[in-house]
């Protein structure tokens, strides 16, 4: 029988060291190609090992989060769901299609963002007033998925695969932090 005291948190850090490949390797390549289909897809299907990861970081630090780290969680994952949208879009859809992109299309990708920016910062906040991850990833993700978003809707340039390279960073880092934590008593 699987402890889920265990496998779930695992679960989580696995997938965020998952999207953190999808979202640096790619990055890294675009530097020097410019973006690519190749790169456009892996981080466009990156996006689906978001909810996990987020899950497993709000699930490491809930007890010193208090009410608001519920808040910004929820705030984040919202906003990591609407983001993931925006991400498989921008990287499945709209790369590969040959028109112009629909006035309306490009204000939801815009609110995507902003409410991906919102939720981001939110979680950034509590996790820096907690003290359970360390100081320059909690930091570094309000900051990174922060310019991130921005970058997201911008033409790519070398300044947003460094983004790229130092959002999975992040990612790595706190992902290590869950993974490495021993399991909650019942």
């Amino acid at each position: 029988m699987t402890d889920n005291r265990i496998f779930l948190p695992r679960f989580g850090a696995v997938c965020g060291i998952v999207l953190a490949l999808s979202i640096g390797v790619p990055g890294a390549v675009e530097a020097f190609t410019g973006e690519t289909a190749f790169t456009s897809a892996v981080i466009g299907l990156g996006t689906a090992f978001g909810a996990p990861a987020v899950l497993a970081l709000h699930g490491h630090q809930a007890h010193a989060s208090g009410r608001f780290g519920a808040f910004a969680f929820a705030a984040n994952m919202l906003g990591l769901g609407v983001f993931t949208g925006v991400a498989f879009a921008l990287n499945l859809v709209i790369f590969f299609g040959s028109g112009p992109v629909a006035p309306v299309t490009a204000l939801a990708l815009k609110a995507g963002s902003l409410s991906f920016v919102v939720g981001s910062v939110l979680f950034s906040v509590t996790m820096v007033r907690a003290k359970v991850f360390p100081v320059v990833p909690s930091w570094g993700y309000g900051i990174g998925f922060v310019l991130l978003a921005v970058f997201a809707v911008l033409p790519d340039t070398p300044v947003s695969a460094l983004v790229h390279v130092a959002c999975a960073v992040v990612l790595v880092w706190l992902s290590r932090s869950v993974w490495s934590a021993r399991p909650a008593l019942a």
